[in-house]
């Protein structure tokens, strides 16, 4: 076997005497392994190649791994040709050249020559024909896009680590592909019932014209009656208010979903009546930490570790006239008297504050607060904030479809590497949300079916 050595990873013409090998084997994952001979022979001329002062490269042009997959892709080519001209139905049909192409990899560019028929019927699957860019390099720029990159950063990281010179435009197409797949999710049917819902929203910074604005991005995330956590849909609105709220929840109802027990939300003006609106029978939750930290907000520093004390009583009261009166205790102590505001937070939303306080502890653990989805919020907040702007909606809503693939792709391998390992020796790698099952989930649908047994019981 010939080894090349040019600048651009050339192969030659198959004519030159390339042939398709025995790749060894699969190994357990399915991947092909090279026969030790040739391992062997690699490993020489690498070495050769340090011992003589030159770098031992192994990507880019001229590259080590760049000239062994020019090759094989070379040979395969060849091999798929030799497999078409003898199951062909012409009888006259032979080979008839080549053409070369330059495809871009993850480990840089690869010089081949496609190899032709004189019937021109022959359709690589290998490389397949107006292919310039591997699925390889391909998922490169995806993941690098999920990150938050933004199209110029990854064509510039793309040029520097493999030599490929891609435009922003030609990143932008790439990335595009998932915008159908995204689509297609955020339409996808749901299930008739959710126990659970939370909704909350980000913000992200979106051009718009000429300038740039601070935009909401709504986020719904449900809980089937197993516990399983699912990102219901994520919509771009100019900013967060009860009527965009109303039309994702349209959506979702359109979708299939027709019964939803609670909703927790962040307690935003009118919401509460518009989720109410799509599903009359729901409860609506205001959250309990967000109304903390709007009480807080209204404290000194050096005030607040004592207010917080001193709000504890009222959410975790035995019922809805034990916080009252937690409450009108409070508002008589000086910190009440001294931030009057604080407590007109609870007020204000005493009647969306109150509902889960009807419940036993295990369901008040899943209800009272939106931090059930903190973690994934947290995730997605990096990742926004990485780019500092966004050219269009559509791109936000992509980047973060594309950020929950590559997170939850990132920790089932992590998963994958510590399965067989003693239980005490394994890092708990959790899903980061879609099929994260809830914490206490179990104790709280009991609490569920005991408190409407007629609906629930067959569920249970």
């Amino acid at each position: 076997m010939t080894m090349l050595e040019s600048a651009g990873a050339e192969v030659e013409d198959p004519a030159a005497g390339i042939c398709a090998g025995d790749p060894g084997g699969g190994d357990a994952a399915g991947g092909l392994v090279l026969p030790e001979e040739v391992v062997a022979q690699l490993a020489g001329q690498l070495a050769e190649r340090a011992r003589s002062g030159e770098p031992a490269v192994l990507t880019g042009p001229g590259g080590l791994l760049t000239g062994v997959i020019g090759q094989v892709l070379q040979a395969g080519l060849a091999a798929e040709l030799d497999a078409h001209l003898e199951n062909g139905d012409g009888a006259g049909n032979r080979r008839n050249g080549s053409s070369t192409k330059t495809l871009h990899t993850e480990v840089g560019p690869v010089r081949l020559a496609v190899p032709r028929d004189r019937d021109g019927t022959f359709a690589p699957a290998l490389v397949p024909k107006q292919a310039t860019r591997s699925d390889g390099l391909n998922a490169v720029i995806i993941s690098l896009y999920a990150k938050g990159m933004s199209v110029r950063d990854i064509a510039r990281h793309v040029r520097q680590t493999a030599d490929v010179d891609l435009s922003p435009d030609t990143i932008s197409r790439v990335t595009d592909a998932a915008l159908e797949q995204m689509r297609e999710w955020q339409h996808r049917p749901l299930e008739p019932f959710y126990p659970v819902i939370y909704i909350d929203a980000l913000v992200a910074k979106v051009r718009d014209g000429a300038a740039v604005r601070n935009k909401a991005v709504n986020i719904a995330v449900g809980i089937d009656d197993d516990g399983a956590k699912r990102v219901l849909g994520i919509w771009v609105a100019p900013s967060e208010g009860a009527k965009a709220w109303a039309q994702a929840l349209a959506q979702l109802r359109n979708r299939g979903l027709e019964e939803v027990l609670f909703v927790c939300c962040d307690g935003l003006s009118g919401l509460g009546d518009e989720i109410t609106g799509t599903w009359p029978d729901t409860t609506v939750q205001t959250c309990v930490v967000h109304l903390i930290r709007r009480s807080l907000g209204y404290a000194s520093y050096g005030d607040r570790k004592a207010m917080a004390a001193g709000l504890k009583a009222i959410y975790t009261a035995c019922d809805a006239d034990a916080a009252y009166a937690a409450l009108a205790d409070f508002s008589g102590t000086a910190l009440g008297k001294k931030y009057p505001a604080a407590v007109a937070v609870r007020e204000r939303a005493w009647d969306r504050f109150i509902p889960f306080l009807e419940y036993r502890p295990a369901l008040r653990k899943v209800l009272y607060t939106t931090n059930a989805i903190e973690s994934f919020n947290r995730e997605m907040r990096k990742v926004l904030k990485t780019r500092t702007q966004f050219p269009n909606d559509d791109s936000v809503a992509k980047t973060l479809w594309l950020a929950i693939l590559d997170a939850e792709e990132k920790r089932a391998g992590q998963r994958a590497k510590q399965a067989g390992k003693p239980k005490a020796q394994r890092d708990a790698v959790p899903r980061l949300i879609e099929g994260h099952v809830t914490q206490g989930w179990r104790e709280a649908w009991g609490e569920v079916v005991a408190t409407w047994p007629d609906r629930f019981a067959d569920r249970g």
